[in-house]
């Protein structure tokens, strides 16, 4: 009797180390996909100054839409979480926008090579950081389902394993409205 209590007990060891090391290894895989994300936000941000400045040569009397972006940039380079991030990462987008918006004003700047490079370079980027925000998402979906399913949702809240946000730009709605056109 006492072996076969022995052999539950050590059985249901292994089961709780095995989920542990489950979340754990999610956990990690979040973190590294965030990583990911903040290596393309810092070429991004890299980027803008050297766009602005390019910019400036040519608009240098659209003053505010330049603070904008620099404004903008600044925002999300101070971001802490992910919820800040994305808050921020909207309103660059969007200042970004109207900065493109602009430069269609001037046709000399839109044949400007250096700015055609930095406007290559930025959409790349843009790119790039989409598909390690689908990677985050993807794998903050697997966290948060491994942590409310059955029997880990037991576990998780005891050792420490919340559910995780996910990395939603602020305006996306307005972004996924239709578009309408009118002549």
């Amino acid at each position: 009797m006492g072996w076969a209590i022995g052999g539950i007990v050590v059985l249901l060891a292994v089961f709780v180390i095995g989920i542990y090391n489950q979340l754990v290894t999610l956990r990690q895989r979040i973190k590294n996909a965030w990583a990911q994300i903040e290596v393309q936000l810092k070429r991004r941000y890299d980027l803008v100054p050297n766009l602005v400045s390019t910019v400036k040569g040519y608009a240098a009397h659209e003053k505010e839409t330049l603070e904008r972006v620099i404004e903008a940039r600044n925002r999300a380079v101070g971001a802490e979480n992910v919820q800040e991030q994305a808050g921020a990462e909207g309103m660059l987008t969007g200042a970004l926008r109207q900065l493109f918006a602009l430069a269609e004003n001037y046709p000399e700047l839109k044949a400007n090579t250096n700015f055609m490079r930095l406007q290559e370079e930025l959409t790349n980027t843009e790119g790039k950081i989409a598909f390690s925000r689908q990677f985050f998402n993807d794998t903050v979906l697997k966290y948060n389902t491994a942590i409310q399913r059955f029997p880990a949702v037991l576990l998780a809240g005891i050792f420490g394993f919340p559910p995780e946000g996910y990395f939603n730009l602020e305006g996306e709605t307005e972004a996924r409205q239709t578009v309408r056109v009118e002549f």
